[in-house]
């Protein structure tokens, strides 16, 4: 099995298949994750709807759900894990992103560092 950038978790993959219903009119297969410079803390997680897969897009899928991960988004998100949840103040995606070292107050920017690729295949027992 190829090596996913990002992991989705049932209830995200819910949530993806839900806005694709939602949007079926208008062609949608999916959603696309990436980063944008921005917030308080510089960067933040973009979520949107996606018509036409970009092939230069890494593609996961589970539980009939798809996401496409920008490729400048790719070191940064590496390992990271999209979830979906629904609380008393907010809902909305949640990614548990372990290159992720701080966020701000609110929660909607984080800073990001990229993945440490010597790293990661020493975890994977590549080297």
């Amino acid at each position: 099995m190829a090596f996913a950038i990002m992991t989705m978790t049932d209830q995200a993959a819910d949530r993806v298949r839900e806005i694709v219903a939602g949007r079926a009119e208008q062609g949608a297969q999916g959603v696309r994750v990436g980063i944008k410079k921005g917030g308080c803390a510089g960067m933040e997680y973009t979520v949107d709807l996606v018509t036409e897969p970009d092939p230069k897009d890494d593609h996961i899928s589970h539980a009939g759900a798809h996401v496409w991960v920008d490729p400048a988004a790719m070191l940064y998100l590496l390992g990271t894990q999209m979830d979906f949840e629904v609380t008393k103040l907010r809902t909305g995606f949640v990614f548990n992103n372990p290159n992720q070292s701080s966020a701000c107050g609110c929660g909607e920017s984080v800073e990001l560092k990229p993945a440490d690729l010597k790293e990661l295949a020493e975890a994977r027992g590549e080297l």
